[in-house]
């Protein structure tokens, strides 16, 4: 396991920057439902409104929430021009890091694939220094995916990246990250109460800086389970484990971030957070404030939530 000999090395978990795009045609993306059983097509949302509008309304909850906690926010609007109906989920095709890299991932779904804009990362390269763009898009010829910060949870203290090998997850392009930025790899097999895969680590996991969330009854394998456990235990995260009834109301899809004043939050859905036990919420108040906003539209129908919204930017600043 990596070990921490200098503080020269040492690189946040968390940072008071966050990218997120404004939803313009947001909707039930039939093209990833096959596998993210997450998503739905039916609710007893309002139906009076139009699916964009509805995910705009909860996305500027959202923004509004992280705002008054003084959270650094970047946002860009996705275009009407072009259908993204998950172009909401900005995590998963682009990953910003201290290095001053910036990775572009392989998408399984084609149109998906659509949501990658170099005209936002051109707009950030105004206040931050980008030194080197790494493309693992051309592992989409071959059929091998790997989505992001949904495919992986990053300690980025110690470098490692957690992923469940999914459709969406391949080993293959995980080395390919990990060589390319210097992580080592923990990756595993999760699957959800009908056995079937998980498709994104990070509705199963989340790494703060001194904590880790986690669902290990997803991980069936008792030799892995012991294995993601030993890792997270010699980083020094205090594991909060989660069931996997609170995963499926997005328990383990949040995310740590901080202000300007150091102020430490952990977002999440207000379903997540009403799945939580009060033990649980009093454990992780002693790490962090838990925010949450309404985002049952959003999950419903995209099969995402909080995590899923925020693309963390750890580019320094110009």
């Amino acid at each position: 396991m990596r070990v921490i000999t200098s503080s020269a090395q040492i690189q946040p978990q968390s940072t008071p920057r966050i990218m997120m795009i404004r939803p313009a045609r947001f909707g039930f993306n039939e093209e990833t439902a096959v596998s993210n059983t997450f998503q739905q097509q039916t609710s007893q949302i309002d139906e009076s409104l139009t699916d964009a509008q509805t995910a705009e309304e909860e996305f500027e909850l959202m923004v509004d929430q992280l705002t008054k906690a003084g959270v650094d926010l970047r946002i860009f609007d996705d275009t009407d021009d072009i259908v993204r109906p998950d172009a909401v989920f900005s995590n998963n095709w682009v990953s910003f890091h201290q290095s001053g890299k910036v990775v572009l991932y392989p998408m399984m779904a084609q149109n998906r694939r659509l949501e990658r804009r170099h005209d936002i990362i051109e707009a950030l390269g105004n206040d931050f220094n980008i030194e080197e763009i790494i493309d693992l898009t051309y592992f989409e010829e071959q059929g091998k995916f790997l989505e992001g910060t949904g495919s992986m949870v990053l300690d980025r203290r110690y470098k490692i990246a957690y992923a469940c090998l999914s459709p969406r997850t391949h080993p293959e392009v995980l080395a390919a990250f990990a060589e390319a930025m210097d992580y080592e790899t923990v990756s595993f097999s999760a699957f959800d109460e009908n056995d079937k895969p998980v498709y994104h680590t990070n509705v199963i996991m989340c790494v703060g800086d001194i904590f880790a969330i986690i669902c290990l009854e997803a991980i069936k394998n008792p030799d892995e389970r012991q294995m993601v456990r030993a890792a997270l235990e010699e980083t020094g995260k205090y594991i909060v484990e989660i069931s996997l009834e609170q995963v499926r109301h997005f328990a383990g899809n949040m995310v740590m971030v901080r202000n300007k004043l150091l102020e430490k939050f952990l977002i999440m859905s207000t379903q997540a957070y009403e799945a939580l036990t009060p033990q649980q919420i009093k454990e992780l108040n002693e790490y962090a404030r838990l925010l949450h906003t309404d985002l049952s539209f959003i999950e419903t129908y995209g099969g995402g939530s909080a995590r899923c919204m925020m693309t963390e930017i750890h580019l320094p600043v110009k």
